[in-house]
């Protein structure tokens, strides 16, 4: 691979959800410690499944992985990290300060901001506090999804800022002498991403347009953060070996489209191109050999043909459709790992239900999602397309907040006020503001949120029980929308949540954590859809029909975990548009001529 050629001490693997970062970071970890090199594999993704590629049960601590010398991998759990980074700042003040005194500052470091800000706090140990990582020759990140990659990466300029722009010592955080303690980790952290000696950024896509739109917008707000050494993977580059497949002609055209279509930004950058595998990559071998041209063997796929049967599997959208339409308002929201097409799946529900005469909101809370793309230039006039933006949410938020609970200060007191709203808090309360009072619209017609990727959604649903500490610590009173968020996602009558996944080891083994996740906050899925799947189709390329062969699987353990499956086929064309979208969800007997 060639991102491995005079590899850097720092590599970043960065893009899109669901484009491989992890096997590409794994591959790459492994083949680099075969060479003899001492390395260091960390994940900064909440939804981190590092543990299940490698084979080897990781912690918040280097842990050597098993039958690879020389590699050590670790996971930065925010929780865990969370309460380490609570206690090194509340401990020293047990037994000295009124224990009403303690427990506000526990209070204070109970919020989601303490989890985001005590990964970083691992973050920045591991990059920027070269003793504590001199024992490695390099150290690989596999970073989340780009949204939340951008913000880690954009925090140690925030996070500095702001210490250094604070005057009164405390905020959100609680005091600052802990992140005080840390300004020279942080600024060292903020030279190692810039220095093209010591830091390579990896960019991840697939050889889709979307995927390599937003590892051009990544690459792009990246280098104006000075990280400038960039290296494009491709990945997951289809070629058709049987000429004859008419569906592996097509597949084989829609790669070479897109590479076409590359946006100039990333289309000079060095390149590396990994051909699509017939199979999950999991275990040490398969990441020994990624990057290899595919080989599949016939023989073996028609044992497989022979052998398995075929699962059952539900493509009957229209009653599922008509389910919901049944309920006549209410909030369907899509949820999965990132990259299982979340976003498709929102809008074709969306057209689904704006077609049979429903007036439906779309909208996503997800900065990395592209809803009005995806339904192209076409408009039905039951159907509204919007988008939470966290930039524009944040300036209403912050505006809001100082015409109430700053309407009565005096001039210090409003300085004080604006001093904490500039906080890199302010921004996820702004954006959780937004996400309840969408769901509150669903009393009067249907909204359909395309959500983030799983952690944090999670995060965003975990922070209805801790928010109000939060928004009334700025403001006056509760707004409506949050103290009814809760009830109305646990109310079935009202909310529908979605499952989306690929019939693929990591996005179902995701999805199961999500519903178990879902469940503890008593909240129960309507139904999980399986995304982009082969089963359905009439295959006969070699690698297509070793993909549709491992799908068996996967689609078994679904139908075990759901209470509902339906299947959405793979589309030679992408599902833009209107007409796109409703043939993604057509009823079964559509499914050939798709």
């Amino acid at each position: 691979m060639k991102f491995l050629q005079d590899p850097p001490r720092n590599l970043f693997f960065t893009g899109k959800g669901g484009v491989g970062k992890t096997s590409l970071a794994c591959a790459a970890a492994v083949q680099l410690s075969d060479q003899g090199q001492r390395v260091l594999l960390v994940s900064t993704d909440p939804a981190s499944n590092l543990d299940e590629v490698l084979g080897t049960k990781l912690a918040n601590r280097p842990t050597p992985v098993a039958m690879v010398d020389n590699l050590w991998g670790m996971n930065i759990d925010p929780e865990a990290a969370a309460a380490e980074y609570r206690e090194r700042m509340v401990g020293p003040y047990r037994g000295v300060l009124p224990d009403a005194a303690v427990a506000s500052m526990e209070e204070q470091f109970s919020g989601s901001c303490t989890l985001e800000i005590a990964a970083f706090d691992e973050f920045a140990r591991l990059l920027g506090d070269r003793p504590a990582t001199e024992q490695f020759d390099h150290i690989l990140f596999d970073t989340a999804p780009t949204g939340h990659t951008l913000r880690l990466l954009t925090l140690p300029s925030a996070w500095s800022g702001y210490i250094e722009n604070n005057t009164t010592g405390t905020s959100c955080l609680g005091p600052l002498a802990g992140l005080q303690a840390q300004q020279a980790i942080y600024r060292q952290t903020v030279a190692s991403l810039k220095d093209k000696e010591a830091t390579r950024l990896v960019l991840v896509a697939r050889p889709e347009l979307s995927s390599l739109k937003e590892a051009a917008r990544s690459s792009e707000e990246l280098q104006a953060l000075g990280v400038a050494n960039q290296h494009l993977v491709v990945n997951g580059l289809f070629t058709a070996v049987d000429r004859d497949d008419a569906l592996a002609i097509a597949m084989q055209q829609r790669c070479q489209a897109a590479l076409d279509q590359m946006p100039e930004t990333i289309g000079t950058f060095p390149r590396t191109t990994i051909p699509l595998a017939g199979r999950s990559l999991m275990g040490i071998d398969a990441l020994r050999h990624l990057g290899e041209e595919t080989s599949v063997v016939a023989n073996e796929i028609l044992e497989e043909d022979s052998t398995d049967t075929t699962p059952e599997v539900s493509t009957d959208w229209e009653t599922l459709l008509e389910d919901l339409a049944s309920k006549r308002r209410g909030v369907i929201l899509t949820m999965g790992k990132g990259g299982v097409g979340k976003t498709t799946i929102a809008s074709a529900v969306a057209v689904g239900l704006a077609q049979r005469g429903f007036a439906v909101n779309l909208s996503t809370t997800d900065p990395a999602a592209h809803v009005a793309a995806t339904l192209a230039a076409d408009s039905l006039p039951q159907l509204t397309v919007g988008r939470i933006d966290p930039e524009q949410e944040t300036a209403d938020y912050r505006a809001e907040v100082m015409e109430t609970a700053g309407q009565h200060l005096d001039e210090q007191g409003r300085a004080l006020l604006d001093e904490d709203l500039r906080s890199p808090c302010t921004e996820e309360i702004a954006v959780f503001r937004a996400f309840a009072k969408a769901v509150a619209a669903g009393e009067d017609h249907f909204v359909v949120l395309d959500t983030a990727p799983t952690g944090h959604t999670i995060l965003l649903l975990d922070s209805a029980l801790a928010y109000h500490r939060e928004v009334t610590r700025q403001a006056s009173q509760m707004p409506e929308a949050v103290e009814h968020l809760l009830p109305r996602l646990r109310d079935p009558d009202f909310t529908h949540v979605l499952v989306v996944t690929l019939p693929e080891a990591t996005p179902v083994h995701e999805a199961a954590r999500l519903q178990e996740d879902l469940r503890r906050a008593e909240i129960e899925p309507f139904a999980w859809v399986v995304n982009q799947s082969l089963t359905p189709l009439a295959v006969h390329d070699p690698i297509l029909r070793q993909r549709r062969s491992s799908e068996r699987k996967y689609l078994l353990e679904v139908n075990s975990l759901a209470q509902r499956v339906l299947l959405t086929a793979w589309q030679v064309a992408p599902p833009t548009g209107i007409e796109g979208l409703r043939k993604l969800v057509a009823r079964s007997e559509e499914i050939d001529a798709v």
